[in-house]
């Protein structure tokens, strides 16, 4: 018995029409940006073997993937992550290209998301990755083009920016375990405060727990630093800080009045996959991140070859919802001329229109018996030009 033969899974849609010139567009609008600036396009598979994301660290729960299996019985996973496959291959495959390496990319990554959530399954993501440079400027050119990225589309945006570094610092001085290291970090990352502060009560009162549980608050614009120096008396967390202070500083020069640039010490998602700074980008009309980046310096080292990386995906997915809400929808494609056979001059009419399309013209083939129908078609479809065939040398009427 089938029940799902008129359905898609869930997390999963159809995409009709202006829905895929949407979405096009805005790939090749990306790609476009990223390529001017040096970037070269890859493709990994879409599947990949399951052990590609089952490192030393768990970056991806097993409940998460879309697990199958090859005719060896080895197991494999739909791709769920872009970053992750480009680092095997710069390990591999790249491992003796010249540094830096600057790669893009633009596919489809499938992850399981939790019911009710409204998100997708399937996601496609357009990035970067700038790979074997660890200066200052790499930070700054990537998110740069974060922030040319949201420009693009000609709406309002923000960018986020934060330092896992700190989380890092601070939670490391606190007798934790693991587990309850990462309680503490997913609470700082949503930003539940009374649950929060409940549970670093159980570690007693310091200045270590004083500084976690105001570590969500710290969000804004310059005076952030101000309140987390006076709040976080630590060499090593001042250097963070003063660091992302410089990023800051630049990129809000950078970025003048288009956007908005806040500083956001609570984002601390993915720990052991980030290892610095971490980017988040928005557009207005749109509550979740559109773009999600970061440093990551020692993800490939888990591949075997140690090299840093930093760069950032833009969930296309997000700004084609943002555009059709503000029904922005593109205009149907103009059809300039339709063109019919008379029975018997088929070929000649087939002929009749390529010689039009070579012209540059977008023409149709009238599938129709009568010239009548063909004319009233034209109309519907608002087609100015009839052509109509009625000799084999290809001779026209209009």
């Amino acid at each position: 018995m089938r029940n799902y033969d008129l359905i898609t899974p869930e997390g999963t849609k159809d995409l009709l029409f202006g829905e895929c010139t949407i979405r096009r567009n805005i790939e090749n609008t990306l790609l476009e940006l990223f390529k001017k600036r040096g970037y070269s396009e890859m493709i990994t598979p879409g599947l990949e073997f399951f052990d590609v994301f089952n490192l030393n660290s768990q970056y991806f729960p097993q409940e998460n993937l879309y697990k199958l299996t090859d005719n060896k019985g080895r197991l494999l996973v739909m791709r769920p992550d872009s970053t992750m496959p480009i680092a095997r291959v710069v390990a591999t495959r790249l491992r003796e290209a010249d540094l830096p390496l600057k790669l893009c990319y633009n596919q489809t990554v499938y992850r399981t998301e939790p019911a009710l959530k409204g998100r997708s399954d399937e996601i496609v993501q357009t990035g970067i990755e700038l790979i074997g440079s660890q200066q200052k400027m790499a930070d700054l050119e990537v998110i740069s083009t974060a922030v040319d990225s949201l420009r693009a589309f000609g709406m309002e945006f923000s960018i986020e920016l934060g330092h896992i570094g700190v989380f890092k610092e601070l939670v490391s001085r606190l007798e934790a375990t693991d587990k309850e290291k990462e309680k503490i970090r997913k609470l700082i990352e949503n930003k539940n405060f009374p649950a929060l502060n409940d549970f670093l009560d159980t570690f007693g009162n310091s200045p270590v727990t004083n500084a976690l549980k105001k570590l969500p608050a710290l969000f804004g614009g310059e005076e952030v630093f101000e309140k987390a120096d006076e709040l976080i008396a630590d060499d090593n967390v001042s250097a963070l800080l003063e660091e992302l202070r410089e990023i800051y500083t630049d990129i809000s020069e950078i970025c003048g009045n288009d956007g908005t640039i806040t500083v956001d010490l609570g984002l601390v998602n993915k720990t052991d996959y980030y290892t610095g700074l971490i980017i988040k980008g928005y557009l207005q009309g749109h509550g979740e991140e559109v773009i999600s980046g970061g440093r990551y310096d020692k993800l490939i080292s888990e591949f075997g070859y140690d090299v840093p990386a930093v760069g950032f995906a833009v969930n296309v997915n997000g700004i084609e919802k943002v555009i059709i809400k503000n029904g922005v929808f593109p205009a149907n494609q103009e059809i300039d001329a339709i063109v019919y056979a008379e029975q018997g001059f088929e070929v000649a009419a087939l002929k009749a229109a390529q010689a039009l399309r070579e012209q540059g013209l977008v023409v149709e083939n009238a599938l129709f018996d009568d010239l009548e129908s063909v004319r009233e078609y034209a109309i519907e479809k608002k087609i100015a030009r009839v052509v109509v065939v009625d000799s084999e040398n290809g001779e026209v009427t209009e």
